[in-house]
């Protein structure tokens, strides 16, 4: 009984990957200077009384690689769409032409370029925050599998095959971080 106790390590990187993806997700969201659809998902607009994605009442187009455009289907939602860009903190200014809302995005100065990469610092340590929470989850797995009688060997293994899972996920975090504080500091 004892040599049929194992430890789901798929479980353990499927919610370690997801970590992954999040970090990505707010990556996207950081400004690098270049137009990104991605930059506009965290806004939300009050659109019909509940707080909707800005992709779910307009098209967000990039036309040039400093203009993002978004073609409001309602023309009673666009100054509530002007207002939640102008509240979102993206530091961008809106300029209106009708139903489409034109949002240039200016050039990113030094100062901004090292608080954008600081910012990106502080996503990869939550997802390294993460990812060593779903670690401890395993030993803690691991742990409870030897009370219910996994021998000394197996525990090793598991441990270091949990281990050697965080490290390797850890290691993308860091390269992740690495190629987006480069986008960020080009120029």
């Amino acid at each position: 009984m004892a040599e049929d106790i194992e430890i789901d390590t798929a479980d353990l990187e499927r919610r370690m990957e997801g970590a992954i993806a999040s970090l990505r997700t707010e990556f996207a969201s950081l400004r690098t200077g270049r137009a990104s659809a991605a930059m506009l998902e965290p806004v939300m607009v009050d659109a019909y009384g509940a707080q909707t994605p800005i992709n779910q009442v307009g098209t967000v187009n990039v036309p040039e690689p400093r203009m993002v455009t978004i073609n409001v289907w309602d023309k009673g939602l666009v100054n509530k769409v002007e207002k939640a860009i102008r509240e979102s903190g993206l530091g961008i200014n809106p300029q209106m032409n009708g139903t489409i809302i034109m949002l240039p995005i200016p050039e990113l100065n030094e100062e901004r370029r090292r608080e954008l990469t600081k910012v990106a610092s502080q996503y990869a340590e939550h997802a390294r925050v993460a990812i060593r929470n779903i670690r401890r989850d395993g030993m803690d797995q691991i742990k409870k599998a030897k009370g219910d009688g996994m021998s000394e060997d197996d525990q090793k293994f598991w441990e270091t095959e949990v281990q050697d899972l965080t490290d390797k996920l850890i290691v993308q975090v860091d390269k992740q971080l690495e190629t987006k504080q480069a986008e960020i500091m080009q120029v």
